[in-house]
């Protein structure tokens, strides 16, 4: 990733503009459907064909125009004390829509989500999907399947990239509890804590703002520094204006839910208030505050798998904001597609999921002889011969208490759907090489 260029400024602009009556007929640029459809940053603009008989910076000029029309600023402000600013452009506009009908009330919301028996399933995948990209995205090193495992057998972290999942894992818990909450800068360190235990060079630097002797810059492994964040003096009075904002008591206009809670993304993010950390609180953040204003449904949603398949894409959205005048708009255009598309990849994959189930009925009937989180582990198991499964395992994907999920695997092995064997004093249980067929001896058994 490179600076994008810098846009000419408005008095560059003008300056440019040999005579002045023709404003109007510029003004008319920004109707240009390529800018219409898509919020245009320079570096993208200069780089397509100009409208008929208009120059690069007489189309600019006028979507500049045309946009500080509609710019609203918030109390976020840039070292020089200039405010950001946002706009809700008909792109983004859509955008909500589509959230709102499938994040925030019952309309669109799939069936599994909303059946007591099976809504605990999903959300322990998603807490546990979300704490494994957000960390990826921040350089934590690991497979999929090995964080999956430590997170549902409950073993310790064996370096400092499963720490990181692992934090990630319990913070995403606990901002579920705390939706109720207002946000305070107590909460914003425990939340920091949280994402950071046991993986910062300081120790103590965990829930504590950075000290000016900790200066922090975001940059990449050549030097390139792509943003120097305010001084760590300033942080103390920032995190409070932070917190206001995000409990809606300023600024003194509506903000939709959603846009709040990407700005309060951008916000932290800008501040880097912490030595380490900063990506990942912020992304527990913006979920909080979805939480908070009553789009319940993204306890299920792990937008960070969105970011990942495009982090160039999310630090340029960054990039754009800071070059341009510290418009927000461009952040918001992006964030608000991730978050679309995280809610559309949540119904995909529960319709998949839903049609796995029923297709697996239609050949092991035996399935209805039991509950659906023994029906789940027979579904792995069936795909998974050489799976291992524990009560801690158990309990930690469907959220139960130890010995419901106790039970249900000393029943499946009373029944010969599981192994059972003892590893010091644990109680492991294993896949029978001829499970389907033991399945369908029951099936027939439970007929007669």
């Amino acid at each position: 990733m490179k600076h994008p260029d810098r846009p000419p400024t408005m008095q560059r602009l003008l300056a440019g503009l040999r005579d002045i009556s023709k404003l109007g007929q510029i003004s008319t640029l920004a109707q240009d459907e390529r800018s219409t459809r898509e919020y245009l940053h320079w570096e993208k603009l200069q780089r397509l064909p100009a409208p008929a008989g208009a120059s690069h910076e007489d189309w600019w000029l006028a979507l500049k125009l045309a946009r500080s029309g509609v710019l609203r600023p918030v109390p976020l402000k840039d070292k020089q004390g200039h405010p950001f600013q946002f706009g809700v452009p008909e792109t983004v506009q859509e955008e909500l829509h589509q959230i709102d009908i499938g994040a925030g009330g019952a309309i669109g919301v799939p069936e599994p989500i909303t059946n007591p028996q099976t809504k605990d399933r999903y959300l322990i995948r998603s807490l546990i999907e979300e704490a494994i990209t957000s960390s990826q995205l921040e350089g934590a090193v690991t497979t999929r399947a090995v964080a999956k495992e430590m997170i549902r057998t409950g073993r310790p972290p064996r370096d400092t990239s499963e720490q990181m999942i692992l934090n990630n894992f319990a913070t995403m818990r606990r901002i579920t509890e705390l939706r109720g909450d207002v946000l305070t800068p107590q909460m914003v360190f425990d939340v920091h804590r949280l994402v950071t235990d046991k993986t910062l060079a300081d120790p103590t630097a965990a829930g504590r703002l950075r000290r000016p002797d900790e200066h922090r810059v975001v940059g990449d492994d050549y030097g390139e520094v792509f943003h120097d964040p305010p001084p760590a003096g300033e942080l103390p009075t920032r995190l409070e204006a932070m917190c206001e904002f995000a409990n809606s008591k300023t600024p003194g206009f509506f903000i939709h839910p959603v846009v709040r809670a990407i700005i309060l993304h951008f916000w932290l993010a800008y501040d880097h208030p912490f030595v380490d950390g900063n990506g990942r609180s912020a992304r527990a953040l913006f979920y909080w505050s979805m939480l908070h204003h009553g789009c319940w449904l993204f306890e299920y949603i792990p937008i960070s798998n969105i970011l990942r398949k495009a982090p160039i894409e999310y630090g340029r959205s960054f990039l754009y904001t800071e070059s341009d005048d510290n418009d927000l708009t461009y952040f918001i255009v992006a964030q608000s597609k991730v978050i679309r598309k995280a809610i559309s990849e949540l119904h995909a994959y529960i319709d998949r999921k839903t049609a796995e189930v029923r297709e697996l009925e239609t050949h092991v009937r035996a399935l209805n002889l039991f509950n659906h989180r023994q029906a789940e582990i027979i579904r792995h198991a069936l795909k998974h011969p050489y799976q291992q499964y524990t009560i801690g395992s158990h309990q930690k994907s469907h959220g139960v208490v130890y010995q419901t999920a106790r039970a249900d695997l000393l029943d499946l092995a009373t029944r010969g759907v599981l192994g059972q064997l003892k590893r010091g004093k644990q109680l492991i249980f294993t896949v029978p090489k001829d499970l389907s067929e033991r399945l369908r001896k029951l099936e027939k058994k439970s007929r007669a």
